[in-house]
């Protein structure tokens, strides 16, 4: 799916809108309302508001399809110490911390500090979720399975997290992460592979059940 990223200039600060990423959630909506207005044209207005305060709430969008950049002197977003995936009941992976997202052949796709990944298998902008779960109607209940290795020795000095999506295939995690269920169990770890096509049985991680679907992406 070809990206569509949307700029809208203030004095103080700009904000970017990548649409293919957007997965609705609304955390600028509910949170800055008078900045982020659905029913204005444009939406956003990056002058209606505190250029900290537009920061602050685009820091809640779990997507990453809100960025910015500003002109006051004010810092950049800052990056979490801890690298967090939290698996999402019946919906995606939300990644946040120091990640940087590759393709098979180890092009970036992605190094924003927020992301969503699709873990349904059903989105139209593989490897990021656009919402296909609901309408899929996927249903996972976000608990931990079996899976994941620390290794410490896998941990590079500045904490990188690297998601490598497979060609047809799973999503392979080198670095340090904690991984965190719906219920709110935790495992640390520094190597494994998750589940991107909505079919294992050991969710959230693969157990090669995209072979058997014939998955591909």
């Amino acid at each position: 799916m070809a990206q569509k990223i949307l700029h809208y200039k203030g004095k103080d600060i700009s904000v970017s809108y990548d649409l293919k990423k957007c997965i609705h959630a609304a955390e600028c909506v509910r949170g800055l309302p008078s900045a982020f207005d659905p029913n204005r044209k444009p939406w956003i207005d990056a002058d209606a508001a505190d250029a900290d305060a537009v920061a602050e709430t685009i820091h809640r969008c779990p997507s990453g399809a809100l960025r910015y950049e500003r002109h006051d002197g004010g810092g950049a977003e800052p990056v979490p110490d801890t690298n967090t995936a939290a698996i999402q009941a019946d919906g995606p992976i939300r990644v946040r911390g120091r990640v940087e997202v590759r393709d098979h052949e180890g092009r970036l796709l992605s190094d924003t500090p927020r992301l969503a990944l699709c873990r349904c298998g059903l989105s139209s902008n593989k490897p990021f979720c656009d919402n296909s779960h609901v309408d899929g109607d996927f249903a996972d209940p976000g608990g931990l399975g079996r899976g994941g290795v620390l290794v410490n020795d896998m941990v590079d000095a500045d904490g990188l997290l690297t998601i490598t999506v497979a060609e047809n295939g799973f999503l392979r995690i080198t670095g340090p992460v904690t991984i965190v269920g719906a219920d709110g169990e935790q495992r640390e770890i520094t190597k494994g592979t998750l589940c991107r096509c909505g079919a294992s049985a050991n969710k959230p991680f693969c157990d090669s059940s995209h072979r058997e679907i014939g998955f591909t992406a």
